[in-house]
């Protein structure tokens, strides 16, 4: 009997029949190669991956990546935690940059400067991940995160990608500032985390909700019932990878090659057959980052 450990990648899963795109995942942060992870989603039906920025190097990778291969896609973003982490500093050097000094708004707006001219750049489909998170995120950090917020939003707008967000125990202040902002064109909550009241707000005002693997976690009832009444031409599917791995695999690394997993869950939800919900969620992902 073969022992699997947490270390050990799940087997892969019987194809889809319809292709698919993998919304949102973080290639820089998965073992092996990009050619490897490419190549492993394409064989069940994973076809298109969108590469999603973090910070400055993150979003210059997934730039150079995006350019590098047909298949990916790149966003670029400071991510929500990113922001007070350069304005505030980062002694425990929690991210991946290490711990680093307060450099206050003149850093933040450097930093802004270089998202906004790879934002530029025609294979970055979106801007992203950005949003608020006030899981990590302390009372100290708000101001930082909500100005790298409302400027993502607007070099979106400015360059006519689609938006994708970071909305972490956050929804409230997260609909709000879309609203005093001006949403952009194309709305992508990634890792859709709300209820099924947040899902029909998100509907009515079009934007996509991406669903990730915890759809498939046992406690996960509320983001099931929001999958319920999400409408199918606002649905995407997305693996977070490598965090978030569906059932019964949880705990083990993610990888784009899972999408069927968590894609055939979905449809069980949606009460639509696997097919239908593939050849939806590859033609809203294709309208939401407009390739």
């Amino acid at each position: 009997m073969s022992s699997t450990t947490k270390d050990t990648p799940p087997p892969l899963p019987e194809p889809l029949r319809v292709a698919v795109a993998d919304s949102h995942t973080h290639l820089d942060m998965q073992h092996g190669t990009v050619e490897e992870a490419l190549a492993k989603a394409a064989s069940v039906g994973v076809t298109t991956v969108v590469q999603v920025g973090c910070d400055v190097n993150g979003s210059r990778w997934a730039a150079e990546t995006a350019a590098a291969y047909e298949a990916v896609h790149a966003t670029v973003a400071l991510h929500p935690n990113e922001a007070p982490r350069i304005v505030l500093g980062d002694p425990e050097g929690w991210s991946r940059q290490g711990a680093r000094e307060p450099g206050g708004d003149a850093a933040l707006d450097a930093a802004l400067a270089e998202i906004d001219a790879l934002a530029a750049l025609p294979h970055v489909r979106g801007v992203g991940e950005t949003g608020l998170d006030h899981f990590r995120t302390g009372p100290d950090g708000m101001a930082a995160q909500q100005r790298s917020f409302r400027a993502h939003i607007e070099i979106a707008k400015r360059h006519g990608k689609a938006l994708v967000i970071h909305d972490r125990e956050a929804h409230d202040d997260v609909l709000r500032i879309l609203r005093e902002e001006g949403a952009p064109e194309r709305v992508v909550f990634h890792c859709y985390s709300g209820d099924a009241e947040m899902a029909k707000v998100c509907a009515e005002a079009g934007y996509y909700m991406s669903f990730a693997g915890n759809v498939t976690f046992k406690n996960a009832r509320p983001l099931r019932d929001a999958l319920a009444v999400a409408p199918p031409e606002l649905v995407l599917v997305e693996t977070d990878a490598p965090f978030l791995t569906p059932a019964p695999y949880r705990g083990r690394p993610n990888a784009p090659y899972l999408i069927p997993v968590t894609l055939r869950a979905m449809a069980e939800v949606k009460g639509m057959t696997e097919e239908a919900l593939a050849t939806a969620v590859a033609a809203n992902t294709a309208r939401a980052f407009g390739y």
